[in-house]
């Protein structure tokens, strides 16, 4: 994708930074639609100095500047976005670079979640736990390596921006009393699901019936239009629950009037969404065979030049007229879960590089047989075994010297693949003693 259109650079000494970047930002769109090799560390690292020592320059020739934002600065960020996931692909998720894209992700999914007003305590939960474990890989990046300190200076900063924004809507959920935060979570459910229904390609009302169904009943455990406890005490959070069954229930009814049918109009931003939403969807169940990291840049650069053309949170048409809130919410809707899925392939992502990821899939899958062979009561013979001995082993002989090379390269992610191979091994053991130990016992006394 395209940078997003800027004004250029003023001055001279930014202007050549600016030109070097573009052929850094050129190189790295050329290697990422390059499938005919596996990414290669050096390749990555050198590209990635190259950029450190640029905006070091930048930086140099800003001292003391007041600068407004231009183009330099957008091809910067693209870079970074860029080299972000190359570091993923190379296996190299736990260094600083590789958190950039990450944050900025999380941080299109808070603004999102915070304007929509609508998340469950599992969506903070899980971005508190990623960000805290983000802390930790910029806590722990030596000064002694790549990693420039202005550069986890600036994702620190992104971090507790993150956190301050995540922090206002966990007291959001405080401000619900306990008991009552089920239901609440049930009612965020429902009117995703209601999302989903209403941008499938053959809507059913049926299923949108089935919500109503269950918004009832919730509705009936309500006492005087309040939600109480067992002592008729209304609950704390009562009137914000009560405002999303409504919120629910107005949805169920503008959903049936349209009957999944769109507004021409708005149509190509339409398709355009359910087209990333789709591919995304695709990407999350085959994630482990077919991914590879870089590709999530350009549905992220699709969604963030949407996303941007907003005008005072909506969209215009060709006659500045604002979209209707069914069509704004629609779109809304669109984004968050193509941003969700941008960032559960992210934080699912393995810290294996890409040269490796084959063997290190034929492993989690070889474990994955091993443990439901075992929890399901082992099996009846040694024989049994066989096949499962034999892949590991040719697994195991593709060493040299300990090491798994491609093309004489040692990828990233040999420590995870080699200990993954090592409980599938143990797995493997375990079962061979258990079927020896079971058939020595059945095995009659002739003495």
């Amino acid at each position: 994708m395209d940078t997003p259109k800027f004004p250029p650079p003023q001055d001279e000494g930014e202007k050549q930074v600016l030109e070097i970047l573009v052929a850094i930002q050129d190189q790295l769109l050329l290697r990422k639609i390059d499938r005919t090799t596996y990414v290669r560390s050096q390749d990555v690292i050198g590209l990635y100095e190259q950029t450190i020592h640029q905006v070091k320059r930048l930086n140099e020739i800003r001292s003391g500047k007041s600068i407004e934002e231009n183009r330099v600065d957008r091809v910067v960020d693209s870079c970074f976005q860029l080299l972000s996931l190359f570091f993923m692909t190379i296996g190299r998720n736990n260094e600083a670079p590789a958190a950039y894209a990450l944050t900025s992700t999380i941080k299109r999914l808070l603004d999102h979640l915070t304007e929509a007003d609508l998340f469950s305590a599992k969506d903070l939960e899980s971005m508190s736990h990623t960000l805290e474990h983000l802390s930790e890989i910029i806590h722990n990046t030596s000064t002694a390596e790549e990693a420039a300190p202005w550069l986890e200076a600036l994702i620190a900063g992104r971090i507790e921006r993150c956190r301050a924004s995540l922090t206002k809507l966990q007291k959001k959920v405080e401000d619900i009393a306990e008991p009552l935060r089920p239901v609440s979570e049930r009612l965020v459910s429902i009117l995703r699901q209601m999302a989903v229904v209403n941008t499938r390609s053959k809507f059913s009302p049926k299923d949108i019936h089935k919500f109503e169904l269950q918004l009832k009943e919730i509705d009936e455990t309500r006492k005087d239009g309040n939600f109480v406890d067992e002592q008729g005490n209304v609950l704390q959070g009562s009137d914000k629950v009560t405002g999303l069954l409504e919120r629910c229930q107005l949805y169920t009814g503008v959903v049936l009037e349209r009957g999944g049918k769109f507004p021409d109009k708005w149509r190509p931003i339409y398709d355009v969404l359910i087209g990333i939403r789709n591919e995304l969807d695709k990407l999350s169940l085959t994630q482990a065979w077919s991914l590879r990291e870089t590709d999530l840049y350009d549905f992220q650069r699709q969604l963030d030049k949407i996303d941007e053309s907003r005008v005072d949170g909506n969209w215009l048409d060709e006659d500045g007229q604002p979209a209707e809130l069914y069509v704004q919410r629609t779109l809304l809707y669109l984004i968050r879960r193509s941003y969700g899925y941008i960032y559960h392939l992210m934080i699912s992502s393995e810290p294996v590089s890409e040269a490796l990821l084959p063997i290190y899939n034929q492993l989690q899958t070889l474990k994955r047989c091993l443990q439901e062979v075992k929890n399901s009561g082992g099996v009846a013979s040694v024989r049994e075994l066989y096949p499962y001995s034999m892949k590991l082993n040719s697994i195991d002989n593709m060493r040299v010297d300990g090491k798994f090379l491609v093309a004489d390269d040692i990828p990233e992610g040999q420590g995870s693949v080699t200990e993954l191979l090592a409980e599938c091994f143990d797995l493997n053991y375990e079962l061979r003693i258990a079927a020896e130990d079971a058939s020595g016992s059945q095995t009659p006394d002739t003495r």
